[in-house]
């Protein structure tokens, strides 16, 4: 009943904590002093009752110390680090904290002529320096105790698995032990440094190295799982996890050591395993020089810049000192967002919000005289494939035509650069947005023919954590209970980061001579199955028990597997490992822009089946079939002679 008490009232209430500290501090230097003028004058000549008659004539002037002491000590922080960690730089402050405040009253002592003896003075400061910091290591003692004693009682606990007994490691084990409202009890530590086996780290034993996991989660009863290892390489991260993925445990990453070093880390830092760690795939390297060439000083314009890929582009290129950069963005919750992000992180920066639609034409001319950009990102984009399916004249107007609209924009107003960003799904589309997509790939080189901007695209596949992404609609699932949905069981998915899909896009501008559409090594293709097995494995559950998984069946327009380039496009190397150039498609402009208006007339008509046969037309490769679409793109050379 104590321990509970205690537990609520006092190491949970800050105010409660210093008051109580104040207190006791004030209590323990009047105290000191009093014994000080026993040991002084009680052993020499003066009587028991003599002494407090002097002590209490001195009383003014000891309360003035007692001031002094509590104020220096406030100044080194005594009141706030005694309920974190009371270790030695805590008790190195507490004693420089004591010797300054000693110094303090002993110069004031030896100037006033009404004075407490220097002796006095001096016995003080020790008993003060024992006592204060005395009860700084006693409250860490009487703290742990009243959580080991919560712990041990109460079996609601989960039982937690360190992995890592280095900085991090020990950060996290004394972290959950000051913070028994988690309800989080370590039961043990893991490391493969042999050296440290059997060895404790704030009395929690290291049971073991990273090939006895499984056996010590079963001896242990192990509920949760923290990798805590700072820096670790992605390759370890992936092998870790894979170890840990089949023991019904759920993982938790903690945060770089970084974040550590800048004062952010708290146990609430930690975070679940997301599909990244499972991909392992490795941090992009950046020709910064080269990136630095073509945005440094320059204004720079990106379309959809509230988005997903958009707003971490704004904030990639905001690390190479544009000279303005501008965000257009139909939508103002996005921009606004993106846009208070970026002022308070870079309040030097030159930044403009606006708001419009790629659409307008008339817009987009109000933008670009009065900016004038030298580098465009293009990013505004309809991609959510079975709502296009359903819409599909939407895709036109604003996927098509948006594009169409800000490339003769660019084009008139000789940008440097206009990146065009594209999608593995304008491959072989099998639906109207890919089809839409890929036409917008063939405006971009056709205009490339007749303009002095260079105009690029970059192709690549889904993107984790983008908005319509089905990660977070698995977490959400997940933890709902179930069912995980997918539409089939073979269905398979290039991924990618959305921070490594913005970095190659400005690392694929670098080597932009107009013309081309650079494809992105996305790796490896995921099969969405096992992505959704693993997932809920990570979360603690078991597939199909816990949680179902359940196959809808295809959406319409949904391909089995995506494709990242067509067969007449080649292939060539960049000085990037990641990044590779599909050979420019020569196009007709003035054919072309034909042909998008009169799908613009049928569009303004919403005749939804003629769309689609006329965008067949244009994009030959588009199937609506899937079977037809793995046909080889042969048929396209043939067929886009017409815009040629």
């Amino acid at each position: 009943m104590i321990s509970n008490v205690l537990t609520e009232y006092v190491l949970k209430n800050r105010k409660t904590k210093v008051g109580i500290l104040l207190l006791l501090d004030f209590s323990l230097i009047i105290f000191s002093y009093f014994l000080s003028y026993i040991f002084r004058f009680y052993l020499e000549y003066m009587t028991f009752n003599e002494i407090i008659t002097y002590f209490i004539g001195n009383f003014n002037r000891i309360i003035l110390a007692t001031i002094i002491y509590i104020t220096v000590l406030a100044i080194f922080k005594q009141y706030n680090s005694i309920w974190s960690l009371a270790g030695v730089s805590e008790l190195s402050k507490g004693i420089i904290a004591v010797t300054v405040a000693y110094v303090l009253n002993a110069i004031l002592s030896l100037v006033s002529t009404n004075r407490i003896p220097i002796m006095v003075t001096t016995l003080s400061a020790i008993f003060i320096m024992v006592s204060c910091n005395g009860l700084r290591l006693s409250w860490r003692i009487l703290r742990r105790a009243i959580i080991f004693n919560t712990t041990i009682k109460n079996k609601n606990f989960k039982r937690v698995l360190v992995i890592g007994a280095g900085s991090a490691g020990a950060l996290v084990v004394r972290e959950l032990s000051k913070r028994p409202e988690l309800k989080k009890r370590v039961v043990g530590i893991i490391d493969d440094d042999k050296q440290k086996l059997g060895t404790y780290i704030d009395g929690i034993r290291i049971l073991g190295n990273r090939y006895d996991i499984k056996q010590i989660v079963y001896e242990k009863d192990v509920e949760e799982v923290v990798i805590a290892i700072a820096n670790l390489e992605k390759k370890t991260l992936k092998e870790l996890i894979n170890e840990c993925k089949e023991l019904k445990v759920q993982v938790k990453i903690m945060p770089g050591l970084n974040e550590m070093i800048d004062g952010k880390f708290s146990i609430d830092s930690i975070r679940d395993v997301d599909v990244n760690d499972l991909l392992g795939r490795e941090t992009v390297k950046l020709d910064y020089s080269g990136i630095s060439d073509y945005l440094q000083e320059k204004i720079v314009l990106v379309t959809g810049g509230g988005g997903s890929i958009g707003s971490e582009l704004c904030r990639q290129i905001v690390r190479f000192n544009p000279k303005q950069l501008i965000i257009l963005d139909i939508y103002e919750n996005n921009a606004y967002e993106i846009q208070m992000e970026l002022r308070r992180n870079y309040p030097e920066l030159n930044l403009v919000t606006l708001i419009g639609s790629v659409r307008d034409k008339v817009r987009l001319e109000h933008v670009f005289n009065q900016y004038k950009p030298q580098v465009v990102f293009h990013a505004a984009a309809h991609k959510h494939v079975p709502l296009m399916e359903d819409s599909p004249c939407e895709a036109i107007k604003n996927n098509v035509m948006g594009t169409l609209n800000i490339a003769e924009a660019a084009s008139k107003y000789n940008v440097e650069r206009f990146v065009l960003i594209s999608t593995d799904k304008a491959v072989n589309p099998t639906n109207v947005m890919g089809a839409s997509k890929r036409l917008c790939e063939m405006i971009i080189q056709a205009i490339n023919k007749e303009s002095k901007t260079d105009f690029v695209a970059v192709r690549f596949g889904n993107v984790l954590g983008s908005n319509g992404s089905v990660v977070p609609l698995f977490k959400k699932q997940i933890a709902k209970g179930g069912p995980v949905t997918l539409t089939h069981k073979e269905i398979t998915r290039f991924f990618m980061t959305i921070p490594e899909a913005a970095q190659l896009v400005l690392q694929a501008g670098v080597y932009a001579k107009g013309g081309e559409i650079f494809v992105l090594d996305m790796g490896e293709p995921v099969k969405i199955y096992d992505l959704a097995k693993n997932l809920i494995k990570l979360s603690g559950f078991e597939p199909n028990k816990d949680i179902e998984i359940e196959v809808t069946g295809l959406r319409p327009g949904e391909k089995l597997y995506e494709e990242l380039l067509m067969d007449e496009e080649g292939l060539k190397n960049t000085a990037h490992e990641k990044i590779f150039i599909g050979k420019p498609g020569y196009f007709n402009l003035v054919k072309l822009k034909k042909a998008i208006s009169r799908l613009m007339y049928i569009s303004s008509k919403n005749d939804m089946v003629e769309l689609r046969n006329t965008l067949k037309s244009i994009v030959p490769t588009y199937k609506e079939n899937i079977e037809e679409s793995t046909s080889m793109a042969k048929e396209e050379i043939a067929a886009t002679t017409t815009f040629k």
